[in-house]
């Protein structure tokens, strides 16, 4: 393919590209278009063909091809409601995928989609391996907080451990540090460095709880 070519369609499927509250969207009948199909109805058994590849993949359809209706201009200045669909960029890799390959701007939509579709998941992965970062960081000072605390009562460190285990045993459903360690099969090292970020916020939010409530209790016992 020429790079002028390539160039061409580049800008059109950029060109094409709809955005609402931060989500990113193409509509069907623009799609249908760009990838040459000239009669709506055999775009949608492309369309048909892209959904169950969907399903088929465990991804909810719904959540990519988004049934809408639109007002389109006609004679006269009448108007009509035809049905359309929003897209996201995973949908438009399969509807490029279950399209004519023979069409050399199907040939582009496959190679597009998958590279912004990849981009994309490129993207999430590292947003999510900064969030975990976060996470871990905050945990790790409020574990900081809470252990000088404790220790300043007087506690050693079994009495830590047992206080730490106690509290994972109430965030973990009954079970307690070590017993965690063996379900996630953690031999050494902490058990937060282990954990999901989705477990490593509430732990956060229970420490600072913990953290909060011996605090009021030191200012009780100091102003008694």
């Amino acid at each position: 393919m020429q790079k002028d070519i390539i160039k061409k369609l580049h800008k059109s499927f950029e060109d094409y590209h709809h955005e609402k509250d931060g989500v990113e969207y193409w509509l069907a009948r623009e799609l249908q278009e760009l990838l040459e199909y000239t009669e709506w109805r055999n775009f949608e058994k492309v369309l048909e063909k892209a959904k169950e590849s969907c399903k088929n993949a465990k991804q909810s359809h719904v959540d990519h091809f988004v049934d809408v209706n639109k007002t389109i201009k006609m004679p006269k200045e009448a108007e009509k409601k035809v049905s359309d669909i929003m897209l996201t960029r995973y949908a438009c890799y399969l509807i490029a995928q279950n399209g004519d390959p023979r069409k050399e701007v199907i040939a582009f939509a496959q190679s597009y989609f998958a590279l912004q579709t990849r981009k994309q998941e490129l993207l999430e992965e590292r947003i999510a391996i900064q969030e975990r970062i976060d996470a871990r960081k905050k945990l790790t000072e409020t574990e900081t907080k809470f252990s000088k605390l404790i220790f300043e009562r007087g506690v050693d460190n079994q009495g830590f451990g047992r206080i730490r285990s106690k509290g994972d045993k109430a965030l973990f459903g009954g079970h307690g540090t070590t017993q965690m360690k063996k379900k996630l099969g953690i031999k050494t090292g902490p058990l937060a460095d282990k954990l999901p970020t989705s477990l490593l916020k509430p732990k956060t939010l229970q420490q600072s709880s913990q953290i909060s409530m011996l605090r009021k209790k030191i200012y009780r016992v100091n102003h008694l």
